[in-house]
């Protein structure tokens, strides 16, 4: 699927002069319009990848097949996506291996779950929960048309975690948990229960109330080690002779993430030692005690709602659309398995 001649089904990536990328499918008959003229899918189809192709106008575009960072970026989704960047992260920082027994709750439109595949390899296993059934079927096509087909390693449940992830693991007998959701305080318990000792819980939140009331759940829980938080930024650089500098513009803040371990069952964490600031320091005690009651209480109610943490609302038109466009990708990427010559190589 990712080597050889491009085919029909393959989903093609070109850019023209300026660097402006592009996503296309190839299709008999299906044709690249732009305003600068147009070039037929046909064009590509039996060329290596690197190919340079001119529309009637003359304007040179490059087609490449799009790398996982791109193909996330350009697929139907319902639900917003977790970028690259932080996907990467994930992977890095959870210290997810080849053959690990991971879970992720949380599937969205199925761009860490093509990441997380990629991680644990044919030899691993991951089960991906979704509670929105329409947001599965998206995430299925996405994952899938990567693919080319249906990935060995992978299972998708739908449904609540609490429900499903004690039906479908045996308690003690996972190694990673990923929790990309709302309140992924709510299902700590359920997630001690499923780890084994010395296992990985990492959750990906959007704002510092999530990530406080998380991490302080985290600690009054009493089985998982001293939480660590942390975001990342990236910046790029212009790259034009000697004009070398950072660009105007970067990807900043994405979403938080917060890590913590698995202690052994019947042990507790040491407890963390911290050095007293003197900036803290107040000369009403009973002001500076309700400061820091204060300071170790997040006020987040179980009355919350997507909107009231900044998180778009996804209507069913627009789902209903993505699942029918990831499925149109999934049906083009079996056909370019067909059509794939005997000699190529799959990942």
């Amino acid at each position: 699927m990712r080597r050889g001649p491009l085919r029909w089904g393959d989903r093609v990536q070109v850019t023209d002069p300026r660097g402006r990328p592009a996503t296309i499918t190839l299709t008999p008959g299906g044709s690249f319009q732009t305003h600068r003229g147009y070039f037929r899918h046909e064009d590509l189809v039996g060329r290596p990848e690197g190919t340079v192709v001119e529309t009637t106008l003359g304007v040179a575009y490059l087609a490449l097949r799009p790398l996982l960072a791109d193909h996330v970026l350009s697929m139907p989704r319902g639900a917003a996506v977790v970028y690259p960047k932080d996907a990467g992260q994930i992977v890095a920082m959870a210290d997810i291996y080849p053959g690990a027994r991971v879970v992720e709750a949380g599937v969205g439109s199925g761009a860490l779950t093509m990441s997380l595949l990629r991680a644990v390899g044919d030899g691993g296993s991951l089960l991906s929960v979704e509670r929105r059934e329409d947001f599965a079927v998206i995430a299925r096509g996405n994952v899938e048309a990567f693919f080319g087909a249906d990935h060995p390693a992978w299972e998708l449940a739908t449904g609540d975690l609490a429900d499903v992830l004690p039906r479908l693991r045996v308690p003690g007998s996972v190694d990673r948990v990923v929790l990309d959701m709302l309140a992924p305080w709510e299902n700590i318990d359920v997630v001690a229960d499923a780890l084994a000792p010395g296992g990985v819980v990492i959750a990906y939140v959007a704002t510092a109330t999530q990530l406080s009331r998380f991490a302080e759940d985290l600690k009054a829980d009493g089985r998982f080690t001293e939480p660590t938080a942390w975001e990342s930024l990236v910046r790029g650089w212009h790259l034009e002779g000697l004009a070398v500098r950072p660009e105007h513009r970067m990807v900043g803040h994405t979403g938080f993430l917060v890590t913590a371990r698995r202690m052994a069952p019947g042990v507790e964490p040491p407890l963390r030692r911290r050095r007293p600031q003197k900036a803290t320091q107040t000369e009403d005690a009973a002001a500076a005690e309700q400061l820091t009651a204060d300071a170790a209480r997040v006020q987040i109610g179980d009355d919350w709602s997507p909107a009231d943490f900044g998180e778009p609302v996804v209507t069913e038109k627009k789902a209903r659309k993505a699942g029918r466009e990831s499925a149109a990708l999934r049906a083009a990427a079996a056909r370019s398995a067909a059509t794939a010559r005997p000699g190529d190589e799959t990942d």
